[in-house]
């Protein structure tokens, strides 16, 4: 069944009949946290001189006493983020994800992780999609680097609707907490009816024949790879996992045992990220044929954000064509 067929019957769908707009996942963000600071007074922002890039603008302006601007020094960022949860603040910190956890992991791990304390960093500008900044801006190492830390909790939206939604869990959410979001406009495929919690991934559109499991930015991408798979008679279901760290293991397991063919699509490096997280799940507990799609150990390049998802195979154009190969190596 193709995905305007299952449209009316699916709460996760918006109508794929009708033009997508399109939004920055981290205008999502800015709003979500505002609403956090709204809710809970001990909500407390501080960013590295990048205020408006991650649209953490909108929190200063509402809550000026409650920002603050720490400059170009992303340890002393997070390491202030800690003392203030030390406090019984809930501190969200924000830089580029290239500078934070790219520059800072260490202080991370040191004085958020291993004291347990419920920091919320903001990795914004992440993948290659943040287009003509190049390979030290578009950073892909960042699932990789905070899965793989105690106590972390990993989220990557699939649209600005749902980094509004993931924001407020997050503020209430006991734990360490890591948010990526991309800087380009992206389709927005969830609306305020979509559900969200931690831990949970969703089921957009149902299939027999392969699972294509995507998180972030290529959760729109999947879905529209399955409209054209299914003009190639391949009925693919398309499950979005916006929390990366805990995966939800029910859902993915579930989803395998029906089509036992498994895809996983991320716009992050394919070494230690999401799809290294889906193969951990399944390797202990059903394996099945599968295949990663995502950048391949290597950087990125320069280009607009359309060219660069085009030219590493993560629009739905290339993900159809990696699927149809994938299916015909059987």
């Amino acid at each position: 069944m193709s995905i305007n067929e299952q449209f009316n019957q699916n709460l996760y769908l918006v109508d794929l009949l009708k033009p997508l707009n399109y939004e920055p996942i981290r205008a999502g963000f800015g709003r979500g946290l505002k609403k956090a600071g709204l809710i809970n007074n001990n909500v407390v922002a501080a960013c590295a001189d990048l205020t408006e890039s991650t649209q953490m603008n909108l929190f200063k302006e509402q809550f000026p006493e409650r920002f603050f601007e720490i400059g170009v020094a992303e340890q002393n960022l997070v390491t202030l983020g800690s003392g203030l949860a030390a406090l019984n603040k809930i501190p969200f910190v924000s830089s580029y994800a290239a500078f934070s956890p790219g520059r800072n992991w260490e202080q991370i791990r040191t004085t958020i992780c291993l004291n347990d304390r419920p920091v919320k960093i903001v990795g914004s500008h992440a993948g290659v999609s943040v287009g003509p900044d190049g390979a030290t801006h578009q950073m892909l190492e960042d699932i990789a680097l905070m899965r793989v830390l105690p106590n972390m909790k990993v989220f990557a939206p699939a649209d600005s609707v749902e980094a509004e939604k993931i924001t407020l869990a997050m503020s209430s959410d006991p734990k360490p907490n890591y948010i990526r979001l991309a800087r380009e406009k992206t389709a927005i495929i969830t609306t305020e009816k979509t559900p969200f919690q931690i831990g949970q991934g969703y089921i957009l559109t149902k299939g027999g024949d392969i699972s294509l499991m995507a998180t972030g930015t290529m959760s729109a991408q999947a879905l529209l790879a399955s409209e054209l798979l299914y003009k190639e008679g391949i009925d693919a279901e398309v499950v979005h996992l916006p929390t990366i760290k805990p995966l939800d293991e029910q859902t993915i397991l579930k989803s395998a045992m029906k089509t036992r063919k498994v895809i996983t699509i991320e716009e992050a490096q394919v070494n230690g990220g999401f799809g290294s997280a889906v193969a951990e799940v399944l390797s202990e507990n059903y394996p099945v044929r599968m295949k990663r799609l995502g950048i391949y150990d290597r950087f990125g390049e320069s280009g607009s954000p359309d060219q660069l998802i085009k030219f590493f195979k993560l629009d739905s154009q290339g993900i159809k064509e990696q699927v149809l190969s994938f299916l015909k190596s059987f």
